[in-house]
């Protein structure tokens, strides 16, 4: 029997799903029991309750998504977890990939894991790793907030004012200004641009399918792309402000399809054609 499938993994998974499904629970309805007394009509608050609920669909397509690209190599339970409680897309793959090259595992999610020790040391760099995000919020993260909004409450002055303005005040807005419109963007392209090199450049030893780059890797991360930009478009086009949160995990699950679909389509040598940076 595999271990990955064991019931006792199961139970604890449900156990933890149960406990955070109960807390929502319970803050759902001390806010809704706040509201009323609050005087809040019924009727908005059922309506903050459902779109709430509606909002959080496109990140629940992307944890599936996710889901879907880890249970090869990690079965369901771990990436279950993890991903319905903290994590994303772009933290757990980074973990486990490099937890498994850590441990000599070869072939990334592609090929399952079949040792319990590397099981059990991926599910511990994934868990506490995203721990110390719990740590740290509690002490920076008022204070960044309170930075961030100051930041985007200061209207635009005139060029003429800004050049005139003290050294040290240019200097202050100028630091809010690198963080949201260069820093954040540049940390979220430095992550992407990790997964397509592993998909253009490739690794990893030779006789393990899946573990360089090929054929398969470079269709799936065109068809990315480019379902992603022209879904962009779209929602923009027509001024669909809903469909803008969809496109990126629209966009992997079209591009995973494609994956599939090709490597059915095409001649066993081209699907099967790898190369290795």
């Amino acid at each position: 029997m595999d271990f990955k499938t064991d019931t006792g993994l199961y139970l604890i998974a449900g156990a933890v799903i149960l406990f955070v499904l109960g807390q929502s629970l319970f803050f759902l309805i001390k806010a809704y029991k706040h509201g009323k007394e609050l005087g809040i009509d019924k009727s908005k608050l059922r309506n903050a309750i459902t779109s709430s609920a509606l909002f959080t669909i496109p990140s629940s397509l992307s944890i599936l998504a996710t889901i879907i690209a880890l249970a090869p190599a990690l079965g369901l339970v771990i990436p279950w977890v993890r991903l319905s409680v903290i994590g994303n897309l772009m933290y757990e793959t980074t973990a486990a990939e490099a937890a498994m090259e850590a441990f000599g595992h070869q072939g990334g999610m592609a090929v399952p894991v079949t040792d319990p020790e590397t099981y059990a040391g991926v599910a511990w760099v994934m868990t506490l790793g995203i721990c110390f995000s719990l740590i740290i919020l509690p002490f920076v993260a008022k204070p960044l907030h309170k930075k961030f909004l100051s930041a985007g409450a200061k209207k635009e002055e005139p060029k003429e004012a800004d050049e005139k303005a003290p050294a040290e005040g240019k200097k202050k807005r100028g630091l809010n200004g690198f963080i949201n419109d260069h820093a954040t963007p540049a940390i979220f392209i430095g992550l992407i641009g990790a997964f397509i090199a592993r998909a253009i450049i490739g690794g990893g030893k030779p006789e393990t399918f899946g573990d360089g780059a090929g054929v398969l890797s470079i269709i799936t991360l065109v068809v990315a792309i480019v379902s992603s930009i022209l879904l962009e478009i779209f929602a923009k086009k027509r001024n669909l402000t809903w469909l803008e949160p969809f496109v990126m995990p629209i966009g992997m699950i079209i591009a995973m399809i494609a994956a599939i679909a090709f490597f059915n389509i095409l001649p066993e040598e081209i699907a099967m054609l790898e190369w290795r940076g």
